[in-house]
């Protein structure tokens, strides 16, 4: 019997012919990942175990990139314990403030990420590796100490679901979108530890961009991880960004999957998640008189350079509506550079929104755009949970940047095509 991507990348580094969904393994890691609310914990444990030295300096990276440049004295201690401990151990990848970027944005534009890895973080949107073709999990802090000292994790092998997204993608419809359908229609326990393959005829004329918003999303439906078989885009993405050897996976024709999804994408309008989880996805067409006070266009889901210039191109010689707040924060330095030099931040500045230098900081109700109560939000963030982004009687709206960028020049929640 053959096996999918998932199994045969984790069957390899478990130093197995064959490995089957169920089974408990030990896998070798290519990486190991923290930030600086995670890896503090992490490196408090991994002093315990009283090993002095990482198993391996170049393949422990460390971002801090939540509560960065530190808001107070509590994170300005966290990024202090993080930074000591990457010059103790000497790590290659350590992320200083003026060059970090978030972190699931930054490690694949680095080439730290590649084709066949497995890797492990100590945040759950780990799983935005998928997107390049590599097993990629979140974990706790001590399973990332372990995996800090050994260089080895353990894995149930997850079953797989497979999703084949087929048909033409309607104006503004994005990677966003198809992921918040998706969630919408199997719920945010629907791939509870599996794996969420993607293909189909849509799928391969994705952005690299796109595929890292799909399969980031993929731990909001449960899932261990989501992953995309490396194509030619993919490895023209890789190529040159890669400094190591790497080992490109396909599923078998004979793989067996838990459950197969087949979507028409032709059909799907840009989508919108209500609070107060993902799975609460609408058309834009059915979403009504929302108004807003605040608009989020970044994070890990949605900051990357294509979701800029979607959301400039929308604001640009137009203005943001005078009850609307609007936060643009880039997912690194090299795209608020590439930003910049576009003429995309003149854009957003001029429509009258701030922009920001990297941060996770609204995303999760730590700074750069905390929402009081009664407040609601247009986010390309990836979780919409109660209190998630401030107050626990605010709202998040979760959507894709054009739909955000729209809702920032209307004040309610709008569909592009209404300013266009």
């Amino acid at each position: 019997m053959g096996m999918t991507i998932t199994e045969k990348i984790l069957a390899e580094h478990a130093g197995k012919e064959f490995v089957e969904p169920g089974e408990l393994i030990n896998a070798r890691l290519d990486l190991v990942l923290g930030n600086d609310i995670t890896a503090p914990v992490a490196i408090k444990e991994f002093e315990k175990l009283g090993i002095e030295k990482v198993f391996d300096p170049d393949k422990v990276v460390l971002v801090p990139d939540h509560f960065t440049p530190n808001k107070d004295i509590k994170s300005a201690e966290l990024a202090k314990t993080v930074r000591e401990f990457a010059k103790k151990q000497g790590l290659t990848n350590y992320f200083e403030v003026g060059r970090m970027g978030i972190e699931h944005c930054l490690l694949p534009e680095q080439g730290l990420v590649l084709p066949g890895d497995v890797v492990i973080g100590a945040d759950s949107h780990t799983c935005t590796y998928g997107a390049l073709g590599a097993f990629a999990t979140g974990v706790g802090s001590t399973d990332m100490a372990a995996g800090m000292a050994t260089g080895e994790a353990w894995f149930k092998v997850p079953e797989t679901i497979k999703f084949i997204y087929y048909g033409k993608l309607r104006p503004y419809v994005s990677g966003k979108d198809l992921i918040l359908y998706t969630i919408g229609l199997i719920g945010v326990d629907g791939a509870r530890y599996m794996a969420m393959e993607f293909t189909g005829e849509t799928i391969k004329e994705l952005s690299m961009d796109n595929r890292l918003t799909m399969a980031n999303m993929a731990i909001e439906a449960g899932a261990k991880n989501g992953i995309f078989e490396p194509d030619e885009i993919t490895l023209a993405y890789v190529e040159k960004r890669a400094k190591r050897p790497y080992q490109v996976y396909h599923s078998d024709p004979d793989a067996k999957y838990a459950q197969v999804i087949e979507i028409d994408v032709s059909k799907i309008e840009p989508q919108v998640a209500f609070p107060h989880l993902p799975e609460n996805t609408r058309p834009i067409s059915a979403v009504g008189e929302v108004k807003i006070d605040q608009v989020v266009i970044g994070s890990c889901t949605n900051g990357r350079i294509e979701d800029l210039r979607v959301a400039a191109s929308i604001l640009k010689g137009k203005k943001v509506h005078p009850d609307v707040r609007l936060i643009v924060i880039p997912g690194t330095q090299a795209i608020y550079l590439q930003a910049v030099r576009e003429g995309l931040v003149e854009a957003i500045v001029e429509a009258g929104g701030a922009f920001s230098t990297p941060t996770c900081g609204p995303c999760l109700g730590g700074h750069m755009g905390i929402l009081a109560k009664g407040e609601r939000a247009v986010s390309t963030t990836n979780r919409n949970f109660v209190g998630r982004m401030g107050h626990p009687e605010s709202e998040v709206y979760l959507a894709s940047p054009a739909v955000a960028a729209a809702s920032a020049i209307l004040g309610r929640i709008a569909g592009p095509e209404e300013v266009a």
